[in-house]
């Protein structure tokens, strides 16, 4: 059959074009992830350079308490977490960005992708910082960043984020950024020897188009 009765068939139907592909370069896109700059931030991506600011913050057990990994115990793990970013990068896979505090130049937390569907064109994004920063809009600072290069530089539909239901803290962040609360899914995650509810927040594409025109 012909691509006319198609077409026709859709418009019958009212049917709507299926979306554009996922840009088939976006695997060189975490290759070599854009810097972004904010007026307090610098977002690029890790070095083993930063090994030492990365272990300060990640040595807090109330950074680390509301996210998958445990607070680190030695600088070797913050090493291997830093290996494993870099390998991210090569592979051109999901990854994360370094936040650089522009004042005095230190890695004090990160921001990226957990992970990204290229049927879909969705991502999750995750975030931690470190704690002498929290409560200074630094993260939502942050977030408006990636998600502008993820809706313009990856061209996503859907970006996504979740939080642990007791820390209502990460929620303020997400909707200062523009997301809406989607509801609560039960037994979500298996966090810190237990099972956590967690508050989903999403954004679509359109919205933030409407939300950037303001």
């Amino acid at each position: 059959m012909s691509e006319t009765f198609f077409q026709r068939l859709r418009d019958e139907l009212h049917l709507k074009e299926p979306p554009p592909e996922m840009p088939a370069f976006y695997g060189d896109i975490f290759s070599r992830l854009p810097i972004l700059e904010t007026p307090r931030l610098i977002l690029r991506p890790l070095r083993m350079s930063d090994c030492q600011d990365v272990f300060a913050y990640s040595r807090d057990p109330e950074v680390a308490r509301h996210v998958l990994w445990d607070a680190h115990q030695s600088i070797s793990q913050t090493r291997s977490y830093l290996r494993y970013m870099l390998r991210q990068y090569r592979n051109g896979e999901p990854s994360s960005y370094g936040i650089v505090w522009k004042e005095n130049e230190q890695v004090i937390g990160s921001i990226g992708f957990m992970w990204l569907n290229t049927e879909n064109r969705s991502a999750e994004i995750g975030y931690s910082l470190a704690r002498p920063y929290w409560n200074h809009g630094i993260m939502s600072e942050a977030l408006c960043a990636v998600l502008k290069m993820a809706f313009t530089t990856l061209r996503l539909h859907r970006v996504e984020a979740q939080h642990e239901t007791d820390n209502p803290a990460s929620g303020r962040v997400m909707l200062k950024a523009g997301m809406r609360r989607e509801g609560t899914m039960r037994g979500r995650i298996f966090n810190k020897g237990r099972f956590v509810d967690v508050d989903v927040y999403g954004i679509l594409q359109e919205d933030w188009l409407a939300l950037s025109r303001r």
